[in-house]
């Protein structure tokens, strides 16, 4: 399973992140602002996440055992889940309690110039990390749109980070909005309101990063494309009378399984029959790698079950 331009995207966000955290936590501790404070829990959270990603992906790649005979790459999936749940409840949930707090109890931002000068810097390498992202996934999305492009990848990793980034930019230019009309006006309060926003941007980022791993990991099938090619395959083939149905699951990124129901000519040997399934196979896996596992179901056609097919069968069967 090849990841090498997930982890690059992902170790650019976890040096970033780290860097970028530690800068908000002294800023936020000499200035006081809530949105600063917000900011370098996010970035905390983010370097977490990189880290947990980078662990999916290593378990993701372990092979088949007793233990897991189709592998572990729906692992990454899990991970990815997890991930989520902490940009939710900790990011999301601690901003949005941080904020609520400055709030109610606002207090003067100091130094206010230490934090224009760390947002800059932050929003500065946070671009270049969420350019990292965008580019690795523009490349994986091709022609496809934005949401339809996440919709059809079986690999969270290369929206997870994109979608964390997105987040970090828009959380950032939130908190310079927050901290800039804070000062301008004497109202601590939108300091803490820019903390609430920042929460509830982190926990729709969460919401929509868990809904799409949620269908990964109860089992998506196969690309509609993958599915096509693979009945062309079968009925390309005059050994095959009927193709009854097929049905595909991705077990990890780069691993599917793939269950077919077939119907095979009538005069045919059982050797012939097994050959034919070993050519079929063959064909199957030389289009497509990533079909790992294949079952195969075959049955002769007999002229009392034609109606069973689900197609018609072809002529001289």
């Amino acid at each position: 399973m090849a990841h090498s331009g997930s982890k690059v995207v992902i170790f650019a966000a976890i040096a970033g992140n780290l860097a970028i955290a530690i800068t908000k936590f002294v800023a936020a501790a000499i200035t006081g602002s809530s949105a600063m404070l917000s900011e370098g829990i996010h970035s905390v959270v983010d370097t977490g996440n990189g880290l947990l990603l980078l662990f999916g992906i290593r378990q993701s790649q372990k092979p088949a055992n007793e233990e897991h005979p189709f592998g572990r790459g729906q692992e990454l999936y899990f991970w990815t889940l997890i991930v989520a749940i902490m940009i939710f409840a900790i990011g999301g949930g601690i901003s949005f309690y941080e904020g609520v707090m400055h709030v109610l109890h606002p207090s003067e931002i100091q130094s206010v110039m230490i934090s224009y000068v760390v947002l800059g810097f932050s929003i500065l390498f946070e671009g270049i990390s969420w350019t990292v992202a965008l580019i690795e996934f523009r490349k994986l999305k091709g022609d496809m749109g934005y949401l339809e492009a996440v919709r059809a990848s079986k690999d969270p990793t290369t929206f997870a980070v994109f979608f964390e980034d997105s987040a970090a930019l828009l959380g950032l230019l939130v908190a310079l909005i927050g901290i800039s009309l804070g000062h301008a006006l004497h109202e601590p309060r939108f300091d803490g309101a820019a903390s609430i926003v920042i929460g509830l941007i982190l926990a729709g980022v969460a919401t929509l990063l868990a809904y799409e791993t949620k269908s990964l990991l109860i089992g998506e099938a196969a690309a509609p494309q993958t599915e096509a090619d693979v009945r062309a395959i079968i009925e390309s083939d005059e050994t095959v009378a009927c193709f009854v149905k097929a049905r595909t699951m991705h077990m990890g990124p780069s691993q599917v399984l793939l269950n077919m129901d077939l119907q095979f000519q009538p005069h045919l040997t059982a050797q012939e029959v097994a050959d034919s399934i070993d050519r079929i196979e063959k064909k199957i896996r030389e289009k497509h790698p990533e079909i790992v596992y294949i079952y195969l179901e075959a049955k002769t056609m007999k002229p009392a079950k034609k109606a069973d097919c689900r197609d018609e069968p072809r002529k001289g069967s």
